[in-house]
């Protein structure tokens, strides 16, 4: 291989490298972005009785939560025990 196709050759090297970096970054962008959404709450409107209310708050309080945690802790407990039967 004389020079020329030497150069030749690094310089198709350094475009396929270049590529493969830009498809990393915009895979890396892609797999952001999703966690982004996985992260992002969404908010419910919840209407509770005023002594379906004190019991969780009670609960909560003992297990230093807020009520707001409480409430998605009870909820993702729930789903979980769903998802095994």
């Amino acid at each position: 291989m004389n020079e020329e196709e030497l150069a030749r050759r690094e310089e198709q090297l350094a475009a396929r490298l270049a590529r493969i970096g830009d498809m990393e970054a915009q895979i890396a962008r892609r797999e952001r972005a999703i966690k982004d959404k996985e992260r992002a709450k969404k908010q419910v409107l919840l209407r509770l009785s005023p002594s379906l209310w004190d019991d969780v708050a009670a609960w909560a309080e003992e297990d230093f939560r807020s009520i707001n945690a409480q409430i998605e802790y009870l909820l993702t407990e729930a789903v979980r025990q769903r998802k095994k039967h």
